[in-house]
């Protein structure tokens, strides 16, 4: 094990675990129809913080994938942003926020699994290139679930809470 790792790229993956492990309660939070205020916050401050250190703290000599995802996760993070703070989650910014909520979580998990396989030794010998059937399938099943929570979390979560708050956005 490579224990010569720059601090950078421990502070950039310890917030990406983060943004992970808060990103999946909130999902949990839009199966369960719960809000879960303080997750929400730390899952997008996190999240943002995962593409900005990718940017601030790593060398860009050409453009990769990797910049191409923390790219669109920002874009797709101000909409979910938008949709939870400015207009409080009214009308089709309740399932604005939760589809771009799971996009960027999926964004998260997808990397996660591509670094996984590069990095681990068991998974890099399933699928040293990552055009292997094992890495495939693995993120075809994050695909999966994801999809499955933006969907379901769409229909399920709901802002009677926030309207029980008086919200100046009522909800259609």
């Amino acid at each position: 094990m490579d224990f010569d790792v720059p601090i950078q790229t421990t502070v950039h993956v310890v917030i990406s675990l983060v943004a992970i492990a808060s990103g999946a309660v909130v999902a949990y939070g839009f199966l369960a129809a719960k809000r879960l205020d303080k997750w929400t916050a730390i899952f997008l401050v996190t999240t943002v913080l995962t593409s900005v250190t990718g940017f601030v703290f790593f060398p860009i000599e050409r453009f990769t994938p990797a910049l191409g995802i923390g790219a669109i996760s920002l874009i797709v993070l101000a909409v979910a942003i938008l949709g939870r703070y400015r207009y409080h989650l009214a009308g089709r910014w309740r399932a604005a926020y939760v589809i771009s909520s799971v996009t960027t979580f999926y964004f998260n998990v997808f990397v996660l699994v591509a670094q996984l396989f590069q990095k681990v030794p068991p998974l890099k010998a399933l699928a040293p290139t990552q055009s292997e059937p094992p890495f495939a399938v693995s993120q075809l099943v994050v695909l999966v679930a994801c999809v499955t929570i933006g969907i379901v979390g769409t229909i399920r979560f709901r802002t009677e809470a926030v309207r029980a708050l008086g919200n100046k956005y009522p909800a259609p």
